[in-house]
This record gives structure tokens, sequence and C-alpha cells, in this order.
């Protein structure tokens, strides 16, 4: 039996997907008779990530509050892994991706001051996670090909790939229903308008869509939703509770998460733990690494003529979702907690 604390940076009063999967770690371990707990470490607004990396490199992680030693480290995004344990695993799902991927589109909305400014910021984050990623963790794991591409694209630092499996939930499939499941926050990278454009499409006129979650195009969904005439066809619910995902997941016909550049997109795994085939772009990163064209799912050009035929296709053809649904179970099954384990335990 191992004492281990699951660390991952997060902001209050929000949700992500790297907090499901830290909770699930915690879970499993605890289900394998170690001790496991979850440290929540600061992460600070923008502009201010600095002081955020300062107070996760004087957290103490070496002891218990019993003063029991605590012998292994496992941290998420940035910038929890500036945490020191001379037993420090990485199961990175990303860095500060404004200052990496994202930063051509983040760079040009702004002034050419705040360009310099935040270049300046760039460099000194790079170097700090080029640093910390490196010598402060004895290993790093990547989330997904997608995260473990831009390892190396930025900083070559070297890593292996271990996909999240689906959280410990009573997933299940009570048949295929007559709705299309969104599952995700609602946040531009999601691309939820995305959604919204295809159902307008001739291809999809009929089609039933139910989306949960919540985020800061939640107004703007609903505003479409009522101004383009959505409202009978689409159900945008905000938050549900995790019970409540599961069942949506039983009752629909598939999934569709259309995300651009995605991390990895767990929702993928539990769509796939449900029985239920996914519909994906091909831009999307994670879930094209899950997501077998015309196997489990669908990938696709991120167009709404494109979603909307793959949609049409699965909401038309009850067999075609069983049968990619059942792929997909078989591809969340091979995704297990005892083989991540084996990757993430150095004790």
């Amino acid at each position: 039996m191992a004492r281990i604390v699951v660390v991952t940076s997060h902001p209050p009063f929000t949700a992500g997907g790297h907090l499901v999967i830290a909770e699930a770690l915690v879970d499993a371990l605890n289900a394998r008779n170690h001790r496991a707990t979850l440290l929540l470490t600061p992460q600070n607004r923008f502009g201010r990530q600095g002081a955020a990396y300062l107070s996760n490199w004087l957290t103490d992680v070496g002891e218990a509050g019993g003063g029991e030693p605590v012998d292994q480290v496992i941290s998420f995004r940035y910038p929890s892994y500036a945490v020191r344990h001379a037993r420090h695993v990485c199961w990175l799902n990303h860095r500060m991706r404004e200052y990496y991927d994202e930063w051509p589109r983040f760079s040009a909305s702004l002034s050419w001051r705040n360009r310099l400014k935040e270049g300046v910021r760039r460099k000194l984050i790079h170097a700090a996670d080029r640093y910390l990623l490196t010598r402060n963790v004895t290993r790093v794991v990547a989330q997904s090909r997608t995260i473990q591409d831009r390892l190396t694209r930025w900083g070559g630092i070297p890593s292996e790939v271990v996909h999240p499996p689906p959280p410990p939930r009573a997933y299940r499939c009570d048949g295929y229903g007559d709705e299309l499941l969104v599952a995700s926050r609602l946040t531009p990278l999601k691309r939820i308008h995305l959604v919204l454009d295809a159902l307008q499409e001739p291809a999809a006129s009929a089609i039933r869509c139910v989306i949960v979650g919540d985020g800061e195009e939640r107004e703007a969904l609903a505003g479409r939703i009522d101004s383009e005439g959505l409202a009978s066809r689409v159900r945008l619910l905000g938050h549900v509770s995790d019970a409540e995902l599961v069942d949506l997941l039983a009752t629909c016909r598939a999934v569709c998460f259309p995300a651009a550049r995605e991390d990895y997109g767990l929702v993928t795994v539990e769509a796939f733990a449900s029985g239920k085939p996914v519909v994906t772009c091909s831009d999307s990163g994670g879930p094209t690494e899950l997501v077998e064209d015309g196997v489990n799912g669908f990938v696709v050009d991120p167009a709404a003529p494109a979603l909307a035929s793959a949609m049409a296709r699965l909401m038309d053809d009850v067999p075609l979702a069983e049968r990619l649904g059942a792929a997909g179970r078989e591809r969340a099954a091979s995704i297990s907690w005892d083989r991540a384990l084996e990757r993430l335990l150095l004790v």
C-alpha cells in the first residue's frame, strides 16, 4: 500500500475533464488498496501565472498530515507539475495552450503592445515548463498523442502515451433513442455552434439533439436555438449530474463531439463505454485517436454538411448505430485502469 497524492491545478467554480480524470484516478488507486487523495493547487487568473507556478513549487507534498511520508505524486495540468517530490509522474493533459498551440489565435487578438508583453511571458513560461517537465518530474506521460506531439514540438520533451479510461461510473446501454447527444463545456474550441449549423442542413433537418454542459457560450447558443427555429428539436440542459449524464448516454442514439484540437476528449470513451458511436472531426485532436471512421463512429471534415451527413446516417439507421456502438464498447474495454496504473505508478 502506497500513499499517493494526485495533484492538479484548478480555478474555483469551473468544470473540466482533467478534474474528472483526477478524481477517477484517486478512486482507482483507492480501489486497489492504495491511500490516495486529491490536492488542488492554484492556477490563477490570466497574467498572474508566475505566482501560481511559484506557489506550486513551494507546496510541500512530502508528508501527510500526521507526518507519514508521501510515497509518490501524480500531477496533471499546468502548473501543478511544479510541485516537488522525488517520485513524481506527470500525467499531462495540457500546458497553457494560449502560449503553445493556441498562440497564433490568441496573439492575433492582442494590440502590438500586449503582443510584445505576452510574447515575453510566453518565453518565460516555455522555459519554466521545459525545466519542470525534464528536471522536476521523474516521468512524463501524455494523455494523448495530440499532447505528446505538442510536447515534442514545443520543448522536445520526451513522453509516453496513456489514454485515460472512462471514470468508474455505471455506464450502460438502454437502447438507441431518437436524440443525438452533445456533452461538453460550452466554449469556442468545443464548436457547439457547428452542431447547430449542421442541424440546419437538409440532411439533418429532422434530427433531435440534446446539449449538456455549461460555459461562456451558453447564452449565445440559447439565443441561436430560439431565433433560428431550433427549439422544437434542440434541448439545451446546462450542467447535469454524473448520474444524469450516464442516463443520457444510455438512451441517446450517438454522441457528437466536434471540438477543435482537443487534448483528449473524455466524453469519447464515456460514449464508447455506453455502447454509443461518436461523430467527431478530422481536426479534433484526441478523439481522432479513438474514433475509427466507419468502425466505431465517423471522422468528418469540420464543416456543417459533412457533420450533418454523418449524423443523419446514424439517426436513419439503428442497426448501424448498434454495430458501431458495439465496436466502441470493445475499444473502451481496452483502455483500463489496471493498464494505466502500470505506467503511472513508481511504487
